[in-house]
């Protein structure tokens, strides 16, 4: 195991600027995910700490040692990339063992790495297989078999999940959970899929652009969401932003109109902020209620979607381009057609300034 340390890390392809100046430390043992739009910059990212592109300024520190410039076999790291890239005349055990002969080690050695990888994977009733009659889960704990059996420091994954069907990402996303709870590896792991990475990181890496948005914790950035961006992309359904104007601020909390909804005395530091500024004020849907009313300030039921065990309502008129929406337990006594009030609830409102960056709540800053 060990850590990985990015220092002012760039990435330019002729006159593109990729990756923007990325700051990192990855513990120890951590699972950290990369997460974000297509083309942020995450599968480039991980392809420089795995050695396959060059970094073009910046340090990239793999434990104490400095890697800037080692060939990807002397990293120390093992990649699991989102197609399989099995060799298909080989049965299971030779594609496990394949990159260890490469390295010639000893026929027992290269035995011994397999059987054991196999053993912690599941795979020692299928190593006799070859790749076309294996599921597409065999497959991948194949593909993850092969990086595991070099015993590298760290474990790369790029988007490894995504050519599967839904129920099989479900059971491999609990394979690698357990996976990393045995071995206890550091594992750096890509995907666009927000549901992969808040159920699998102890680290989340929100990029745009090239840049870090945000690091933190799944529970951090979904409850204390520092952009809205960050607010906007992780969250499902996304969360609802509207627009609120200022009507005044100070360090223990500030008051805002909402149209729709009125005024609103909320817990964020806006001494910062002239009054009459136009600010963006989120809700997740699970902390927006709902109450029968009617007249101007109320909106249209414009569809309800019962989910089992949770039912989504959708309200008009329309936020920008978007529908707000409502998220309750089921069964729902709401339908469509009713017109309801807003409720949001206070203690989980976001308030983000016209630079998208999220406006403090003045307890947590008098905590810190």
């Amino acid at each position: 195991m060990a850590s990985v340390t990015l220092e002012k890390l760039n990435k330019t392809f002729g006159h593109d600027h990729i990756i923007k100046n990325v700051d990192l430390q990855v513990g120890d043992g951590e699972f950290v995910v990369f997460v974000g739009p297509s083309g942020c910059g995450k599968s480039t990212l991980l392809r420089l700490i795995a050695g396959l592109e060059s970094i073009s300024d910046g340090e990239l520190r793999i434990g104490d040692d400095v890697v800037n410039d080692l060939p990807p076999r002397e990293r120390g790291v093992g990649m699991v990339f989102q197609s399989y890239a099995l060799y298909p005349h080989m049965t299971v055990y030779e594609n496990m063992a394949f990159g260890l002969k490469l390295a010639k080690m000893a026929k027992e050695t290269v035995d011994d790495r397999v059987m054991a990888t196999a053993r912690i994977l599941q795979l020692e009733e299928l190593l006799h297989r070859k790749p076309k009659e294996l599921s597409g889960g065999q497959r991948q704990r194949v593909a993850m078999g092969r990086a595991m059996a070099r015993e590298p420091r760290i474990l790369l994954f790029d988007e490894p999940l995504s050519n599967l069907d839904a129920s099989l990402r479900v059971q491999m996303r609990n394979e690698i959970a357990r996976l990393h709870h045995r071995l206890g590896s550091t594992m750096i792991y890509v995907t666009h899929d927000q549901v992969e990475a808040m159920t699998l990181a102890d680290k989340i890496v929100v990029l745009r652009d090239g840049r870090i948005e945000q690091v933190g914790s799944p529970q951090t950035l979904y409850l204390q969401p520092a952009t809205k961006f960050v607010a906007g992309f992780i969250g499902s359904p996304t969360m609802n932003f509207m627009p609120a104007e200022l009507l005044d601020g100070t360090q223990e909390g500030c008051r805002v109109r909402t149209p729709g909804i009125g005024e609103l005395s909320l817990p964020q530091d806006a001494s910062g902020k002239h009054v009459g500024v136009d600010l963006s004020l989120g809700v997740r849907p699970e902390h927006l209620r709902l109450a029968e009313a009617e007249g101007e300030n109320s909106f249209e039921i414009v569809n309800v979607e019962y989910l089992g065990n949770e039912v989504y309502v959708y309200l008009e008129p329309k936020v920008g381009d978007t529908l707000l929406i409502h998220r309750s337990e089921a069964p729902s006594r709401w339908s469509l057609g009713q017109r309801v009030a807003l409720v949001p609830d206070l203690e989980h409102v976001h308030l983000f300034d016209t630079e998208d960056q999220a406006l403090e709540i003045a307890k947590r800053r008098r905590a810190a």
